[in-house]
């Protein structure tokens, strides 16, 4: 399994999960699905932020992700509102300064990336739209080749014709690169037909898991 949660408990003021156990194949895309509050983005924050402290395990292509920090941040593209770049630099420039910091950094797959995604490398991360810097985030990500995409609420206010090309890159990069997919959504077009699995989220628990043809019956 590519992406492994056996029991995973958790509790502070800014994050609460409860008993979480899945585990997602290589090769697939899985939704998480809940109200706002639900705990979506919160169990990416598990995966994404080493000073959370929880019962249980979280395990990546086999290894436990608190034994192996560092590898972890290889191993993970994250795409999110949270701005985790240079503001004031390019999306060039930010993939020149950043990208090296990766094992592994293919410039001209960042290249091509944005320029499929038709977003200029000169343009201003600080200046960027949302759907902008979702772009420039997914692009970033898809350089450092990770085998585990996080995605947090990416597709929404997303041009619908673009919502449509975005999904067949997913299925490009899973298909090419071996990775998985876990991202986040409210729209139910989506869930039900974009993703392999589907988890829903209710008040930190993950309420339901299972193949996506399983909630659209």
């Amino acid at each position: 399994m590519l992406l492994e949660f056996e029991h995973v408990t958790g509790t502070s003021k800014k994050f609460h999960l409860e008993d979480i156990h899945f585990s997602l194949p290589a090769g697939y895309i899985m939704g998480l699905a809940g109200k706002n509050g639900a705990g979506k983005t919160t169990l990416i924050d598990y995966i994404m932020n080493p000073k959370v402290r929880y019962t249980g395990t979280i395990r990546i292509d086999g290894a436990d992700i608190r034994k192996n920090l560092i590898k972890t941040r290889n191993q993970v593209g994250f795409v999110s509102e949270e701005n985790r770049f240079l503001k004031e630099r390019s999306a060039l420039q930010n993939a020149e300064i950043l990208g090296p910091l990766y094992e592994v950094w293919d410039m001209e797959l960042f290249r091509e990336a944005l320029n499929k995604m038709d977003l200029s490398s000169t343009r201003v991360v600080g200046k960027m739209s949302r759907g902008e810097l979702m772009k420039f985030q997914m692009a970033f990500a898809m350089a450092h080749k990770p085998v585990l995409y996080l995605l947090d609420e990416v597709t929404v206010g997303m041009d619908p014709v673009f919502r449509i090309d975005f999904f067949k890159m997913l299925q490009e990069v899973i298909r090419t690169e071996e990775a998985s997919v876990l991202m986040t959504s409210h729209i139910q077009t989506e869930i039900g037909q974009k993703m392999d699995y589907v988890g829903i989220m209710e008040a930190g628990r993950l309420i339901q898991f299972g193949e996506s043809i399983d909630f659209v019956k």
